[in-house]
This record gives structure tokens, sequence and C-alpha cells, in this order.
């Protein structure tokens, strides 16, 4: 017992210096300028396939929905329903290649931000280290339409099935509540993925699980807080007018950043903490 409360009380000495040392504030407001420039390209990927899965236009942005303030979610429905109004392209047109490039910056500075945790230098090439960026931005895509899809046929099914019995509207409550579940999976899974795999770093992929939980965990609890802060107590609009939407967008995108750089840190610490003991 006491092993462990000494473990978690140097886990968070460790984590308060590493926020000082590796200044996480300033990485994350780096990152969340990345995660803006990445965001609209990364969804105008997923609408661009869209077509080609009989997925539902309102069920493409249902996970996000489900996590960003209000402000927010509005901001991205407008901005990509108009940007995908003025295309013309198809799927395997030069425009959506540029456009996975520029999704694929915000993985990149991930991977720059994780080095940095471990103290590492980027010693793969240019070309290299940006192929596994796009490949981890195509990973990501291949996720999200899973977790659109799955939910969408599962929803169907046992609407289906239990409508049989007579039972749909307590499906649906069951259903809503394992769909938070769901996603907290998913999101599990994309975090596992990203600190296995991004840092310059040789890892098992069970080595990713504590950055993984911590950082699901985190990002699900700082975004149902920052939308019930922005839904109840402030507004945003008032103070900043039209930009205001905007405003809360950034915050969310930082406070997402920052989340995902610490549960690198923690990764890091218990990395550092195995070899120590080796």
């Amino acid at each position: 017992m006491d092993k462990e409360v000494n473990v978690r009380s140097s886990l968070l000495k460790l984590l308060w210096h590493r926020i000082e040392e590796d200044d996480l504030p300033g990485l994350s407001a780096q990152l969340a300028y990345f995660f803006l420039l990445s965001l609209f390209p990364l969804l105008i990927v997923l609408f661009t396939l869209l077509p080609y899965f009989p997925i539902p236009h309102q069920d493409m942005l249902g996970m996000i929905r489900d996590f960003a303030p209000a402000e927010a979610m509005q901001l991205i429905e407008k901005n990509v329903k108009e940007i995908m109004s003025q295309r013309n392209g198809g799927l395997l047109s030069f425009g959506v290649i540029g456009t996975i490039w520029s999704a694929s910056n915000g993985i990149n500075a991930i991977v720059r931000a994780f080095n940095k945790a471990y103290n590492v230098k980027e010693s793969r090439s240019f070309i290299v280290a940006r192929g596994m960026a796009i490949l981890l931005t195509f990973g990501m895509i291949f996720v999200f339409l899973l977790a659109i899809i799955l939910p969408v046929f599962g929803r169907e099914i046992g609407l289906f099935l239990f409508s049989k019995l007579g039972y749909t509207s307590q499906f649906i409550k069951v259903w809503d509540t394992l769909s938070w579940l769901v996603s907290a999976i998913i999101l599990f899974l994309i975090f596992t993925g990203l600190y296995w795999i991004a840092p310059n770093v040789k890892l098992r992929c069970r080595s990713a699980f504590p950055g993984a939980l911590f950082a699901t965990l985190g990002w699900i609890i700082s975004s149902i807080g920052l939308s019930f802060y922005v839904n109840n107590i402030s507004n945003y609009s008032l103070t900043y007018g039209g930009i205001g939407a905007i405003i809360v967008l950034m915050i969310w995108l930082y406070l997402s950043a920052f989340i995902i750089i610490l549960g690198g840190e923690v990764n890091a610490f218990y990395s550092e903490k195995k070899r120590t003991n080796c």
C-alpha cells in the first residue's frame, strides 16, 4: 500500500516537473494550432468517403457532438457544410491528397511532443516520419468510420429485434448509455495507437495503456466540464461577439492537446521507471 502511494506521489511530482520543464502549456498551444489546421481537412476526408458507406450525414459528427461544446460544434458543422458544398472533385483527386497531407500536420505535431516527453530526438528521415504521420491519419479515419458505422448498424439491428419483443423504448435507453462506453473504448484505442507508434522509441503495445487510459478519462471529463461551463456559466458570444465560437473551439482544442501530451508524459514516466528497475 505504501509503495503504491509512493509511486503515485512520485508520478504527480514528476508530472508537475515535466509540465514546467517541457513547457506543456506552450506545447499545447502549438498543438492546438495544428489541431485547428488539421480538423477541417480530416472532416473533409471523412465526408468525401461518406458516399461509399450507408451512413446518414447527421451521424458523421455524432461522436464529436457528444463531447464538444455547443458553440464549437455549431462552428464545425457550419464550416464543414460550406466547404463540402463548394467541392466538386471526387475521392481520388489531388485536392483530397493535399487535404490528407494537411490533416497529418496534427499527427506530426503530436510526434514531436511525444519525442520531447521521452527526451529523444527524431532520427527518422523526413519521408519516414511524414509517411508514418499520414498512415496514422488514415488509421484514425478508419477508426472514425468504424465508430460511425458500428453504432448506426447496431442501433438499427437492436431496434428491429427489440421492436419484435415490444421493448423499443427500453432498448433506446440502454443504447444511449452504451454509446458512451463505445465512444470511450474507441478513444482508448486511438490513444493507444498514438502512444505506441508515434514516439521515436521502441515500445510494447501494453506500455501505452497507462497514458491511453489517462488521456481517455481526462479528455472525456475535461470536454464535458468545458461544455457545462460554456453552456451554463460563461457566455463567450457576449464577451467576444462573433468570434466567441472560435474562442470556445480553441480552448477545447487546447485542453485536448494538453491532456494528450500529459498522457505521453505518463507513459514516459512508467517507461523510465521500468528501465531504472531493470
